[in-house]
C-alpha cells in the first residue's frame, strides 16, 4: 500500500530553523547588548515585538543585556512640568530641576514598561539604573562649540564601568534593564548620560560579541542624501572616515559603535527598530539587515 503524498506547509519553517543553526551555534553563551530606542520604543507592536526578541535570545542560549534612553518620554514629561526642553550641540540641557524629571521617567517609567513586557514571557527582566552598584560613573560633560566649552548642567561623560551587578543577574539567567543614568564620580548627585554612548561602554566592559543600536532608518546610508543604500559593513578605521560627514543623530550612535569595536566587541550593528523583528533578523540569518561595524584586523572574516 503506497503512502499518499503530502504537501508538508511546515518545511519552510523547518528550514528557517536550520538556518538559524550555524548562529545559535556561534552565539551560544555569548553576551549582546542591545540599545533599544527610537520608534521601537513608542510603537506598542514593535515594543511587544522587541520584548519576545529579547526573550528569544535569552532562551536560545544567549545572554541579553538592554540598556534604554527615553527622548520622547523625556520631553513629553518636561513639557507637562513646565520645563522647556533646550539642546546645545546635539545634547539636553538638563538642570537640577530637569535631572529630577529624566530619572523619574527613565527609572520609574521606561524601565518599568519594558521589565513589565519582557516579563509577560516568565521571571526573566531586573531594571537598574547606572547608579546601582557603580554600574556607570560620569563626570560633567562639557561639550565644545566654537571653540568655548559650554555648560549643559547634569550630563554625564563616562569615566567608569563596574559589571558586577550585571553580570551577577547574568549568571542568574536574567536579563538586565538598564537606564541610562549616571553616579557622580566627584559631588554626590547624578548625571543623565547618551544611551548610545552607555550601551557601547557596557558592551566593551562586558566583553560583548555583539552591540545592537536600535535605531529608525534603515543603516548607515552610504551617501545621503544623495542615495538611501545602505552600507551593510565596514571597519573601524572606514567608520572613523566617515565620521565627520554624519548627521548629527547618528554620530553618537556610530561613535558607539567605533568604541565597542575598538575595545574588544566582535561586531557593532545598527538596525532599523521599525521592523518587526529585526532583533531575529540580524542575528540569526544569512542575510542580515542594516549596518555592521567591525575591527579592522577582522576585515576578512565571515561575522
Amino acid at each position: 500500500m503506497s503512502t499518499p503524498t503530502r504537501k508538508h506547509t511546515a518545511l519552510p519553517k523547518a528550514r528557517i530553523l536550520i538556518e538559524a543553526l550555524p548562529w545559535l551555534t556561534r552565539h551560544h553563551g555569548k553576551t549582546v547588548v542591545i540599545k533599544f530606542g527610537g520608534n521601537a520604543m513608542v510603537n506598542e507592536e514593535l515594543k511587544a515585538a522587541f520584548a519576545q526578541d529579547v526573550v528569544f535570545l535569552r532562551h536560545a542560549g544567549l545572554k541579553p543585556v538592554v540598556v534604554h534612553g527615553g527622548g520622547p518620554q523625556i520631553s513629553a514629561a518636561l513639557d507637562r512640568h513646565g520645563i522647556v526642553s533646550e539642546f546645545k550641540a546635539g545634547l539636553r540641557v538638563t538642570t537640577e530641576d530637569a535631572m529630577d524629571v529624566v530619572r523619574m521617567v527613565l527609572a520609574g517609567q521606561v524601565q518599568r514598561e519594558l521589565v513589565g513586557l519582557l516579563n509577560q514571557h516568565g521571571p526573566l527582566a531586573v531594571g537598574l539604573t547606572g547608579e546601582d552598584a557603580h554600574t556607570i560613573t560620569a563626570t560633567r560633560h562639557q561639550p565644545e562649540i566654537d571653540g568655548e566649552l559650554i555648560d549643559i548642567g547634569r550630563v554625564g561623560e563616562i569615566t567608569e564601568i563596574d559589571t558586577g551587578a550585571i553580570e551577577a543577574l547574568l549568571a542568574d539567567g536574567r536579563i538586565p534593564v538598564v537606564s541610562s543614568i549616571a553616579r557622580s564620580q566627584d559631588d554626590g548627585h547624578v548625571y543623565n548620560v547618551n544611551a548610545d554612548t552607555a550601551a557601547a561602554a557596557l558592551a566593551a566592559a562586558l566583553g560583548a560579541e555583539i552591540l545592537m543600536v536600535l535605531t529608525d532608518v534603515e543603516g548607515l546610508y552610504e551617501d545621503w542624501p544623495h542615495s538611501d543604500e545602505v552600507i551593510s559593513r565596514l571597519t573601524a578605521t572606514q567608520l572613523e572616515r566617515l565620521l565627520p560627514d554624519l548627521s548629527s543623530g547618528m554620530v553618537p550612535k556610530m561613535q558607539g559603535c567605533l568604541h565597542a569595536v575598538r575595545n574588544g566587541v566582535s561586531t557593532a550593528r545598527v538596525i532599523d527598530g521599525r521592523v518587526q523583528h529585526s532583533i531575529l533578523l540580524e542575528i540569526f540569518t544569512d542575510e542580515g539587515i542594516g549596518t555592521m561595524v567591525v575591527p579592522d584586523e577582522k576585515q576578512g572574516d565571515q561575522a
